[in-house]
């Protein structure tokens, strides 16, 4: 018994003495490998952008960002936005920039919701035609910042009150009211109603979402011109698509404090029997809900039953 736990002591030290002769002969940057591995951050940070598509259209699309603060994310943002930029790289295939090369932010300031972006003069060289777009890029953009909910726009210190070419009128502080990619269609301003609707359009194989204010004769609620102008055919007089079915009707509609309920007939789903509803159809409505009603929550029902609820600030 005592031999054999002298030859046990005698192996461990034989083992002992080889693993320290190994370290001793292998270098220290193999050894040290572990110890020098640098970890990357592989997750990717994005932010929603409103761009110039090939039909002209300011469409919904995302870019990586890389910064933390309010400020520091207008301005990378912007910066996106300037023909030229440090940022255009960044912009999807299908998509371009719409404020002129030279422009240049002067300073971005956050308050209380409030986005205070003063530019150089450069900012009003652009196409006549583009003048009012590039300012609902602005607005679109910069709201979409969590806790952005206004915009003033500065040039050379000066409150911007007046395009210089169309001579349209801005107010003071801009917000999502100003509308996007307006189309009118009124006889009268008797009531007048304003709503916005997304619909999809598609770049190669790539959809995405395209916001449009209409000014038209209707004094429903709005949901309901939502859902009859996703459902009519002259969609597709247009380059703009929607995958909501023709026969689908809103039957009714509840607006609690911060929820908004919509009951369906059977034609909102994709699959009857599986109750499957289009991530498109479900992006559309609650985007364009997003835009026109102020609510949290979106709840989709049909026939009393509940199919899905979705928080319209995760709406991305």
């Amino acid at each position: 018994m005592l031999k054999k736990k002298m030859i046990r002591k005698i192996i461990v030290s034989t083992s002992a003495l080889f693993a320290l002769f190994l370290i001793y002969m292998i270098p220290n940057e193999k050894l040290d490998i572990k110890q020098n591995l640098e970890y990357v951050n592989l997750e990717v940070v994005t932010n929603t952008i409103y761009l110039l598509d090939d039909d002209n259209y300011l469409g919904k699309t995302d870019v990586v960002v890389n910064s933390t603060s309010i400020e520091d994310k207008v301005k990378e943002l912007v910066e996106v936005l300037i023909s030229g930029g440090e940022g255009e790289n960044k912009i999807p295939s299908g998509f371009k920039s719409i404020l002129p090369s030279e422009t240049k932010i002067l300073s971005v300031k956050y308050e209380n919701n409030l986005i205070k972006i003063d530019f150089s003069k450069d900012l009003l060289n652009i196409n006549k035609d583009l003048e009012e777009k590039m300012i609902e890029a602005l607005i679109y953009t910069i709201t979409s910042i969590e806790d952005v909910e206004k915009v003033i726009i500065y040039v050379e210190g000066n409150v911007l009150s007046k395009l210089p070419q169309t001579n349209i009128t801005l107010p003071s502080t801009l917000d999502r009211n100003f509308g996007i990619n307006k189309t009118y269609d009124f006889t009268s301003t008797k009531d007048l109603n304003q709503v916005t609707i997304y619909y999809l359009n598609k770049h190669n194989d790539n959809y995405y979402y395209v916001p449009v204010t209409k000014y038209l004769n209707d004094n429903r609620d709005k949901i309901k011109i939502i859902i009859d102008e996703l459902t009519s055919t002259n969609t597709y007089n247009t380059n703009l698509l929607s995958y909501l079915n023709s026969n689908t009707e809103i039957l009714a509609i509840e607006e609690q404090p911060d929820i908004l309920e919509l009951t369906f007939n059977s034609y909102i789903f994709s699959d009857v029997d599986n109750k499957d509803i289009l991530e498109e159809v479900v992006y559309t409505i609650c985007l364009s809900v997003k835009d026109n009603y102020d609510v949290d929550e979106v709840v989709i029902k049909s026939e009393d039953e509940e199919i899905l609820k979705t928080v319209l600030k995760e709406i991305k």
